[in-house]
């Protein structure tokens, strides 16, 4: 699920003090269904980006990812005074990186990037992440209202809608389905059209979504950047996985939470009801 680029600039200084964020778009396009390499507008948005980037110095460059593009982007500051790369998995990288740190990649996510950073920046990691999120003041006046989130970059990921349709009508009530994209929002379109109390959410930045999700009941959705959103707020949720690994990638928060499936091992209606019946 993706959003407009404004909301960043506006809400993470405010959220996390003097965080500056630079927005960056090299997903977004590919998200919503355009050609990887082909769109002007995401070539215009990625160069706007750099130009951002480079108009600073820094004191460190740190890379938690890995990837070609991320490589390419920490290399993007003249003259960069240190760069501080922290994990690659293709020989072809290497030669991007000055300084290169190694981490077992069967830790979860979570953890091994503050190991990493950690090892970057000189410190050790201590204690459970916090996210730095308030729920309460987030949160509008809650109505009792779930929140589905099934939108997904990958198809793999994804839950299948007679499945969701088959849990709204299991659950009832009032459902409320956010989307990204135009796929997105045709999905949430043809699963509230079978379930009376459900309605699509408008198009908002991810701030206002933010606040959507930390005002509902519980949260059910599949492995998506959104329901690690709802876990570091602290709402109650279900995460529904299906192409991917929960030991590698689940939620991490401090509210009350169940995961169910696995890769290629998605878990059924009646697993999620029961699931929703110990958190909510």
């Amino acid at each position: 699920m993706r959003h407009s680029r404004g909301w960043w600039k506006k809400r993470l200084p405010h959220w996390y003090g003097s965080t500056r964020p630079l927005p960056r778009s090299s997903r977004s396009r590919r998200d919503a269904g355009e050609s990887r390499y082909t769109s002007r507008r995401r070539w215009s948005e990625i160069a706007a980006s750099l130009r951002d980037i480079r108009a600073r110095r820094y004191d460190d460059i740190v890379d938690s990812q890995g990837l070609l593009r991320t490589a390419l982007v920490a290399r993007a500051p003249r003259p960069p005074e240190r760069l501080r790369p922290l994990q690659y998995s293709r020989a072809s990288r290497v030669a991007l990186y000055d300084v290169r740190h190694h981490v077992d990649r069967n830790l979860h996510a979570v953890e091994r990037n503050q190991i990493l950073t950690g090892l970057a920046l000189g410190y050790k990691p201590r204690g459970e992440p916090d996210f730095g999120l308030d729920r309460q003041r987030l949160a509008k006046a809650a109505t009792g209202y779930v929140v589905f989130l099934h939108g997904t970059a990958r198809p793999n990921k994804q839950w299948p809608e007679t499945s969701w349709i088959a849990l709204g009508k299991a659950l009832g009530g009032e459902l409320v389905l956010p989307w990204g994209n135009e796929i997105e929002r045709a999905r949430s379109k043809r699963i509230a059209a079978q379930l009376p109390g459900a309605r699509v959410a408008q198009h908002a930045p991810l701030d206002q979504v933010a606040q959507l999700i930390a005002g509902a009941q519980y949260v059910v959705g599949v492995d998506t950047g959104l329901l690690h959103l709802a876990a570091a707020l602290g709402v109650p949720l279900v995460a529904i996985f299906a192409g991917s690994k929960p030991n590698l990638t689940g939620p991490v928060g401090r509210g009350p939470m169940r995961i169910l499936g696995d890769d290629r091992m998605p878990p059924s209606v009646d697993d999620v009801v029961d699931s929703i019946a110990k958190v909510a």
